[in-house]
């Protein structure tokens, strides 16, 4: 089996994958440390691990994963990929955006492909369906806009989301102008990613994931334009795996 883990800013996602590339359990951690590692590998027959990460990675968990695998992988820009990187700087490409475009292109090879990642930032990322990775874009995400708004400002108070499904097209009150002017600003810069790329690519998939994809999709998919969109939280998962079994072939 294959062990694949993706440490984020604020938490770390860690998935079994059988050989058949089918997901077998994945778990969700504040908290990841070596000692975590053995505990999974006590569970399952791991033989091959992969991890990507955006923060510093502890020296620890490095070293259990070699000695717990057979073929150990420490993704970065190095890493080949089933993919064409056609990002001039791939150094700094971050490795999540990468696997999320993998992961895609494994759900549906040889098509255009937009990703959308909503996570502490959002990104927009766009593979062609000659699977080429053409590039993308990075925004604020939800709770990084809220808070800049109460940091910012002198009497905004900080906004939680969550606290509506239902999103007023203007707010009556205080919190709801923030609530409806933050989470409507993402829903049409959404529309607009998507808008465009139908005017110059024709068709294309769009793929939802993120922390913050599932209250996204809930919120505005009243909207016809993001009822198209595929929600799927393990696609930087998936992709890793399939980074991982690329590399072993």
């Amino acid at each position: 089996m294959n062990l694949c883990i993706d440490q984020g800013n604020s938490r770390t996602k860690l998935a079994i994958f059988a050989d058949d590339g089918k997901m077998v359990n994945n778990y969700i951690y504040k908290r990841f440390d070596s000692g975590e590692i053995e505990r999974i590998c006590s569970l399952y027959p791991v033989t091959n691990s992969i991890i990507s990460s955006v923060v510093n990675i502890d020296p620890a968990v490095v070293n259990t994963l070699h000695r717990l695998s057979r073929q150990f992988i420490l993704f970065d820009h190095n890493t080949p990929v089933p993919l064409v990187n056609k990002y001039d700087t791939p150094q700094t490409l971050g490795q999540d955006r990468l696997a999320a475009a993998v992961g895609a292109n494994a759900l549906a090879p040889d098509t255009n492909l937009l990703i959308i990642d909503a996570g502490s930032a959002i990104t927009y990322d766009f593979v062609n369906a000659d699977n080429q990775y053409v590039g993308g874009n990075i925004a604020p995400g939800i709770k990084m806009r809220f808070t800049v708004l109460k940091n910012q400002t002198k009497k905004l108070p900080l906004v939680e989301i969550g606290e509506k499904q239902i999103i007023p097209l203007f707010g009556t009150n205080t919190n709801d102008a923030i609530l409806s002017g933050v989470v409507r600003g993402i829903r049409y810069e959404i529309e607009g990613y998507i808008r465009t790329l139908q005017k110059r690519v024709g068709h294309f998939d769009t793929y939802l994931t993120g922390g913050n994809a599932p209250y996204l999709l809930t919120t505005l998919r009243a909207n016809t334009i993001l009822t198209h969109i595929t929600l799927e939280k393990h696609l930087v998962l998936i992709g890793l795996n399939r980074i991982l079994t690329h590399n072993l072939k």
